[in-house]
């Protein structure tokens, strides 16, 4: 076995993995000779997030070769942003690099974000130049989403970025304060602050394997995104519920009016059902909007870890 060195690095790449095992090789041949070539002194935190391949096996081999690449492993799947999360904690490097290990980030930026963060900047944005590689749905609902959550929130959430950036071990350290569950790891970022430059690329196709985000995933992204940093869903109802009840008042001294002119009239059918309808519809869309925020309440009071590790290989225990 390796000895773990106690020497702290400059530089900590980041890489959640879930089912990665065809690209690994290409992964570590393309970010080991970048990271020799900036520091003498960094690590790879590996996380592997319940892979079903053989992504783990071959972890663990790379890590007896290097015991500079380190491995945590989840007991079970538990997501992206717990992955990105878990790597964060057990960093220890002044700069940390959360990157994807399907080289869809390309790893030949980390040269430009850490040249820029030795300038003094403390946070390092990558952001795509377009979305080109994505089909027009996703591009657009993408834009759609960004558009939604900047008119919302007060938080400026970079459009167009993801996970790939620098942090310094000061933003690195805020982080590790935040211990919120539900993790919009694009949001939280933003809401920190800091001094930030951003440099911009085309993203590359996926170099191997398949993603596992699915529509239905996107989806339920973007309402924690948009339920993690705003209120104004909640909000929103007082305003409609304002303006109905003006809206009968309204009604109400028509019908009077038109009672005194022309006696009573039979109302019709149809358009009670619609009123009915309408009405109930919009208390269902609030309730469930209430509902999604009690369900955040709920799995944020349960106070269950964001993620749970089987092992770990490579980290120091001064236990």
């Amino acid at each position: 076995m390796n000895s773990v060195s106690l020497s702290v690095p400059e530089i900590s790449l980041i890489a959640p993995m879930y089912n990665e095992s065809e690209g690994i090789d290409k992964f570590f041949q393309t970010v080991i000779p970048i990271l020799d070539e900036l520091s003498q002194h960094w690590e790879i935190i590996c996380v592997n997030d319940g892979s079903k391949d053989d992504t783990l096996a071959r972890l663990r081999d790379y890590h007896e070769r290097d015991p500079r690449i380190k491995v945590i492993n989840f007991s079970r799947n538990f997501g992206k942003e717990a992955g990105t999360t878990a790597g964060i904690d057990f960093s220890r490097g002044q700069a940390v690099i959360p990157i994807d290990a399907d080289l869809q980030d390309p790893p030949e930026l980390i040269r430009e974000m850490v040249g820029k963060w030795r300038e003094g900047y403390k946070v390092v944005l990558a952001t795509r130049n377009a979305r080109r590689e994505d089909t027009w749905f996703k591009r657009n609902s993408a834009l759609m989403f960004y558009r939604l959550i900047s008119a919302m929130s007060e938080v400026d959430i970079p459009k167009n970025t993801g996970d790939f950036r620098l942090m310094d071990r000061q933003v690195v350290d805020v982080l590790k304060q935040l211990p919120e569950k539900t993790r919009f790891m694009k949001g939280i970022f933003a809401w920190l602050g800091f001094p930030t430059t951003t440099i911009y690329f085309d993203r590359p196709q996926r170099f191997a394997g398949e993603t596992s985000w699915n529509y239905w995933k996107l989806w339920r992204f973007a309402l924690d995104g948009i339920f993690a940093f705003t209120t104004l869903p909640l909000q929103v109802w007082t305003y409609l519920g304002a303006f109905f009840s003006l809206g009968s008042f309204v009604y109400a001294a028509v019908l009077i009016l038109q009672t005194l002119l022309h006696g009573v009239e039979v109302p019709g059918y149809a358009s009670t059902m619609v009123s009915i309808l309408f009405l109930g519809g919009i208390q269902l869309v609030s309730l469930g909007i209430i509902g999604e925020y009690v369900g955040r309440i709920y799995k944020e009071v349960k106070g269950r870890p964001i993620y749970i590790v089987q092992e770990s290989l490579g980290f120091y225990d001064p236990a």
